[in-house]
């Protein structure tokens, strides 16, 4: 699209894992408008674990974004920044709920705030799990959930899942399995 082009961007916060800036946009007509802008120094994975007997695996957790507590599938940002998105699906599987995954397969990918931020999370199915070993980041506070997909879309429609990955990833899931 010609209409829109950025012709300034100006960095006013670097922070741990995300830079925010002013970009200035100039449009067809000649009037410019400031946006924000919010640059992701990683992409992230998340998983839909599947126990065997068809249930989901959530973890509530607190987020200060929306200071209070959110049911979500596990995920997590990469370690470095050619880590493989399933490696890291598998890995935050294991650290936020113990289990392991013996089948995990990509489902699709999202922008997860496609107005101002860069980042992607590719979102993982998981399935034949087998206990392994939890290990939460020292900033974490983590209780392990288990759902069936019935109740996880009633939850939805309800508001009790809000977090966006989440439900985009149980209603894809609801939809093709």
């Amino acid at each position: 699209m010609d209409s829109v082009k950025r012709v300034g961007r100006e960095l006013v916060y670097k922070g741990s894992i995300l830079d925010m800036y002013k970009d200035t946009m100039e449009f067809a007509d000649g009037h410019t408008s400031d946006w924000d802008y919010l640059d992701h120094r990683g992409n992230a994975a998340a998983v839909i674990p599947i126990t065997n007997d068809g249930k989901i695996l959530m973890v509530r957790q607190y987020r200060n974004s929306v200071d209070g507590l959110t049911l979500e599938i596990p995920a997590g940002c990469l370690d470095f920044k050619d880590e493989e998105t399933s490696v890291a699906a598998a890995r935050e599987l294991e650290e936020e709920t113990g289990f392991k995954a013996n089948n995990i397969e990509k489902l699709f990918t999202i922008v997860t705030a496609v107005a101002y931020c860069n980042e992607l999370i590719d979102i993982y199915i998981a399935r034949d799990l087998e206990k392994g070993h939890r290990c939460l980041d020292e900033d974490e506070d983590i209780n392990v959930e288990c759902y069936s997909l019935d109740e996880a879309k009633k939850m939805i429609l309800e508001g009790k899942i809000i977090d966006a990955k989440t439900v985009a990833a149980i209603l894809a899931y609801a939809a093709f399995y």
